[in-house]
């Protein structure tokens, strides 16, 4: 593998090869600095890069290593940090102009923890404005006429497309599975209180989740491992094992794994061919996968979601439609404005739904 094609490494690999001094971090910043030269124009996938900056952390990694002193699981490998995510030493713009400029005082705790595994924050990527369903600026690099998906658009286009090899996001709605699927790349949310929120910009608490973009399931796994930990100043973190998702990854599943396939009641909407490649792998796994169909009360749950997320927007936004609402997008000024319409009642109603379809999902 020659110099320049080190971007398309896993963060597995990168992290080993420069422990075992094969290459070194500036080496594989570079290299992923210039795929990005080479693309950046098409695919937008960046709010805030800094070259010279992002070299010189590289350099003080393998000073770091060549010193003979302990190295972090992500030594030496750059990853890229949605553009809600705080981060002391780059601005967080929010994806908004009415944030344009801002400056946090201090990185938010899934940062204090990629620095300390040793990774280099290679830059910001884009996000669409205040992580809502605005449309962003970053095109899917398979087809830049379509969408990458939102609201983590930027970090998943910037893994499917070379430029990094990790990527972190989030998701309220959608916003790490979705664009995950649609640039071809590894996206996973973990479960809620896994991962601290600390220091990123609140949409819908209820629901803000962080998640990771990564090309391989091990670099996803390698990945979570370093964001997960208990956080005392995060209210919905749970003290708990940090689960060894990367040695689970590694090792030969003890049988052969089952499926549960959930047929939503929005299943007739999906096109032909997304239907017809279903039914390919559903014959494909055969005995292994068994259908379990949602309870009646699952036709309301996206009614439930959308008056707990356009509630909490509303109230976690308010200062931002009072003083600017004239620059926001239609996009976002609407779903704001329907959360001043949610009642308490149908709000509270909505949030205690949330335990009925865990209890509905548990038999799966």
């Amino acid at each position: 593998m020659g110099i320049d094609d080190l971007c398309w490494m896993t963060a597995q690999a990168a992290a080993e090869g420069i422990r075992e001094g094969l290459f070194s971090s500036e080496e594989l910043v570079r290299a992923c600095l210039t795929r990005i030269d080479t693309r950046e124009k098409e695919v937008q996938a960046w709010a805030f890069l800094d070259p010279d900056y992002a070299i010189s952390q590289a350099r003080a990694a393998d000073a770091w290593r060549k010193e003979g002193k302990p190295l972090g699981p992500l030594h030496g490998v750059p990853i890229g940090i949605k553009d809600i995510i705080d981060t002391a030493d780059m601005p967080t713009e929010d994806g908004t102009i009415l944030h344009a400029g801002r400056r946090p005082r201090h990185d938010a705790k899934v940062v204090e923890l990629l620095r300390g595994a040793g990774a280099i924050i290679l830059g910001k990527t884009a996000t669409t404005e205040l992580a809502s369903l605005a449309h962003g600026k970053t095109c899917n690099p398979y087809d830049l006429s379509r969408t990458p998906g939102g609201s983590s658009s930027g970090s998943a286009a910037a893994v499917a497309d070379g430029m990094v090899p990790l990527a972190i996001g989030t998701q309220t709605n959608g916003s790490v599975i979705r664009p995950a699927s649609y640039c071809g790349v590894i996206g996973y949310k973990p479960s809620r209180g896994l991962i601290s929120r600390r220091g990123i910009l609140p949409q819908a608490p209820t629901l803000d989740q962080v998640g990771v973009f990564s090309r391989s399931v091990e670099d996803a796994a390698l990945l979570t491992e370093v964001l997960v930990g208990y956080d005392a100043e995060e209210e919905n973190m749970r003290p708990q094992a940090r689960p060894p998702l990367f040695d689970i990854c590694r090792q030969v599943p003890p049988f052969s794994p089952l499926f549960a396939w959930v047929k939503t009641p929005w299943w007739s909407k999906m096109a032909n061919d997304a239907q017809e490649g279903f039914q390919e792998l559903l014959d494909h796994l055969g005995d292994r996968t068994k259908e379990f169909p949602l309870p009646d009360s699952a036709t309301r749950v996206v009614e439930w979601h959308r008056a707990v997320m356009e509630a909490e927007l509303a109230f976690h936004y308010a200062e931002d439609y009072r003083r600017g609402k004239e620059r926001m997008s239609v996009l976002l000024r609407e779903q704001i404005e329907r959360g001043h319409h949610v009642s308490a009642t149908d709000y509270l109603s909505a949030k205690a739904r949330i335990s009925v379809i865990t209890e509905a999902l548990d038999e799966i």
